[in-house]
């Protein structure tokens, strides 16, 4: 992990776009940009959470452990996204671990600076609150895949959600292990394993080494719909 002094944030956020120039000049003094490599843990859950952390370049793994040795991937944060904002609003640790799925240019926020912000500049709060607020969608589809779905209903839920437009030019498979796309279904890697070769014999998908090429996403949505 290294400081990156090249990039700036507001280079690749809109809603910085918003800002004055005095509050641009305000945020700077109060962040500090890094660098992790694919695979870098970026923060470990139930850690002191003394920052929130934005995207500028990067794909990030959000994972919850829920077990001694088991853990959840909850979803993909790529560029433009802020991670750990709820520590703005009294969270003391994070709620989740976050990992570098690919080389990731990572800002550290004072939490307590861009409280102020949010506070002075409501355009810049309403713009930051909406990208927020499209994660819930993702964590009600969790909920009910675990409590609802078969395995092959939650793995084909999974694949879905990683190759949707949102991670388009990514090469979201061949960045993921088997282990780690299994925790993405909540479901043991060699299950994973298992109804991925189900699933390319009944020609619903191509599988080239790490890669996953959807053939039939129809039939796709139709298991993960039944469950």
């Amino acid at each position: 992990m290294e400081k990156n002094k090249a990039r700036n944030i507001e280079d690749s956020a809109n809603c910085f776009a918003t800002l004055y120039p005095e509050e641009l000049e305000f945020i700077r003094d109060k962040k500090k940009q890094l660098e992790y490599s694919r695979g870098e843990q970026i923060f470990k859950q139930g850690a002191f959470s003394p920052y929130v952390m934005y995207i500028i370049d990067g794909l990030v793994k959000v994972s919850l452990q829920t077990g001694f040795d088991k853990q959840m991937n909850i979803r993909l944060a790529r560029t433009g996204e802020f991670l750990a904002f709820s520590s703005i609003f009294g969270d003391e640790s994070y709620n989740y671990s976050a990992t570098a799925i690919r080389n990731s240019t990572v800002c550290m926020i004072d939490k307590d600076a861009l409280k102020n912000l949010l506070y002075e500049n409501a355009e810049f709060a309403m713009r930051i609150t909406s990208k927020n607020c499209k994660n819930e969608s993702r964590l009600f589809e969790i909920i009910k895949n675990v409590s609802y779905k078969q395995m092959r209903g939650k793995l084909a839920s999974a694949i879905i959600y990683l190759s949707s437009p949102d991670f388009a030019g990514e090469s979201i498979f061949t960045l993921l292990t088997r282990q780690e796309l299994a925790d993405f279904a909540s479901i043991s890697t060699e299950s994973a394993i298992k109804i991925l070769k189900e699933f390319e014999q009944e020609g619903i998908l191509e599988l080239k080494g790490k890669d996953i090429i959807i053939l039939k996403h129809d039939k796709l949505e139709e298991i993960s719909t039944k469950g």
